[in-house]
């Protein structure tokens, strides 16, 4: 895990394009963005200021991923539990995720990039769904990256609807029991079809990942950095990029096994 400082980025603000001499480049980004009312407050802006900077800093990133390889990113813009939150900050992010959906159709079109989304939609209003819905069936054929916006997502939701669809299939005879295996688990797992994570970044200063693809970040390089997410840009996503290239992913196996292949 590392911790960084939006000082470290200024004071290492190299050409963020030149890392195609990296070793290794992550397939799957995926990022929780988080600090866009402390970004607001330390700026005295109106109260949900903070979440519409929070949607412009999106795009920069989605361009920069495109850019350098990184085949799918997938960004945490409302979780299962955000529904506690003050029911006008709830009905602000739900116009802001729409204006998001509009605002980002051109640039998926253009770059050729799938738009998904995950997440219990069931809670979601209905011309909400109908908008995911139609995002997706008019992107789909896009090959070029994967753009993935969670919403009303949480891991463990995640993980108790595929355990149920396994369930389903084990009572109706389609399934034994002891042919349930993690293979046949992810296939019922939103994202089942993608690669793994392979890198995980909060912003914001917080060092926990708040429920947010469990299953799927299971073997994740996990990075911190104090940078509130309207901050967040191409340079230090860049910074975080040489030090996934320097890290040893085992998965399970020793160094020298490793370094053998």
């Amino acid at each position: 895990m590392i911790k960084q400082t939006s000082v470290e980025t200024a004071a290492h603000s190299d050409d963020t394009k030149n890392i195609q001499h990296l070793a290794s480049i992550p397939k799957h980004i995926a990022i929780i963005m988080d600090g866009n009312n402390r970004y607001a407050t330390a700026r005295a802006m109106p109260k949900g200021q903070g979440h519409v900077m929070g949607k412009d800093a999106l795009d920069p990133i989605v361009e920069y991923c495109l850019q350098v390889g990184i085949k799918v990113l997938t960004v945490f813009a409302f979780s299962s539990e955000n529904w506690q939150r003050p029911a006008e900050e709830v009905a602000l992010l739900m116009r802001l995720l729409t204006a998001t959906i509009y605002e980002q159709m051109p640039r998926m079109h253009k770059y050729h990039i799938r738009l998904r989304f995950i997440g219990d939609r069931s809670q979601l209003a209905e011309d909400l769904r109908d908008l995911m819905a139609d995002a997706e069936a008019k992107t789909a054929h896009f090959d070029a990256m994967t753009l993935v916006i969670a919403i009303s997502y949480g891991g463990q939701w995640d993980i108790a609807n595929a355990a149920r669809q396994l369930a389903q299939q084990v009572e109706s005879g389609q399934l034994s029991a002891e042919q349930v295996n993690e293979t046949q688990m992810n296939a019922y797992m939103q994202l089942g079809d993608l690669p793994a994570v392979d890198m995980l970044i909060r912003t914001g200063g917080e060092y926990r990942i708040s429920n947010f693809l469990l299953w799927q970040s299971a073997y994740a390089e996990l990075f911190f950095t104090d940078t509130l997410w309207p901050q967040f840009d191409a340079t230090e996503l860049a910074m975080m990029l040489e030090q996934f290239a320097q890290r040893q992913r085992r998965f399970g196996k020793t160094s020298e096994q490793i370094e053998s292949c």
